[in-house]
């Protein structure tokens, strides 16, 4: 067993090059249909690229955690590591920060700079009409400058349906993940299946109203990732966090098994901790996307 004086260090290991080419895959999978959508153009090998860098992620993950998971089972772990994936956790979900940061950047950048400047505020009235004659400076941004080409939406997401909806969802989630720590921490087993389950009934109701949320946008409304910059700023900053539940559903999902397989102890269960974190993380940014993206 390990003591406050050891620190383990783990043997050489081909998860971090695995994890390198899949990222790589993935994000090049990514750009390369993005690209595509752009130009009109319909091709499978982007779609192939994206599914082996997938993969190869799946593949990474459930092998580098599963090791993480033996090391931690057999006591190689003193309380000097549990400190290092502690601080580890923090750095990780303060990038997150850092990454949905930028994109609100844009966001606002958009909304209060660049909009009212083609308007004509601030920069003269030459400037605007020289760029965009006759620009209206309003958001949301319905009418894009070739709008034959490129169509702005017809009409927007009402806030008080799926978006409320999905908000009430996954505020109830960061509840009853919180209860299910509760539970662990008193060493209640049954109740903390219980809250944990809730917790992923919730996660995934929300993602698949987001998916019928983006059917109706993309049929009904014709706000698209081709509908100008607010349909560009709509999906970068939905379609990240949702990718980002996905991810936090399957770790907890990943719990629950591990749960029933009688891992954790109620002083010892950093591994469900940083779970916990993580969806409180993805609600939180939720509340700010349904506040700055579809209420204001």
């Amino acid at each position: 067993m390990a003591n406050e004086g050891s620190y383990y260090v783990p043997a050489q290991s081909k998860w971090p090059i695995i994890a390198s080419i899949g990222l790589f895959l993935t994000l090049t999978g990514t750009a390369m249909m993005m690209n595509d959508m752009s130009a009109g153009e319909k091709s499978s090998t982007p779609h192939w690229i994206l599914f082996a860098g997938g993969l190869l992620m799946a593949w990474m993950l459930f092998g580098w955690f599963g090791n993480v998971i033996q090391e931690s089972r057999s006591g190689l772990y003193s309380p000097q590591m549990d400190r290092s994936f502690r601080w580890g956790m923090g750095w990780f979900i303060f990038s997150e920060v850092m990454f949905f940061g930028a994109f609100f950047g844009v966001l606002f950048y958009v909304r209060f700079f660049s909009i009212p400047w083609l308007g004509g505020e601030g920069v003269g009235a030459m400037t605007n009409e020289l760029l965009w004659p006759g620009f209206t400076a309003d958001w949301p941004l319905m009418q894009n400058p070739d709008n034959e080409r490129y169509p702005g939406a017809s009409g927007l997401i009402d806030p008080f349906h799926l978006p409320l909806l999905n908000t009430l969802l996954l505020i109830t989630s960061s509840v009853t993940v919180t209860f299910a720590h509760h539970a662990l921490r008193r060493n209640d087993r049954y109740k903390l299946k219980l809250w944990l389950i809730a917790t992923l009934v919730f996660g995934f109701a929300f993602l698949f109203f987001q998916v019928e949320e983006y059917i109706e946008a993309y049929t009904e409304l014709g706000l698209t990732l081709q509908a100008g910059i607010y349909g560009s700023t709509f999906f970068i900053l939905t379609g990240f966090h949702g990718a980002h539940v996905t991810l936090g559903a399957i770790i907890l999902t990943v719990m629950l098994f591990r749960v029933y397989k009688g891992h954790f102890e109620p002083e010892k269960h950093f591994a469900f901790e940083a779970a916990s974190w993580y969806w409180h993380f993805v609600d939180v940014v939720w509340v700010g996307l349904f506040i700055f993206v579809y209420l204001v």
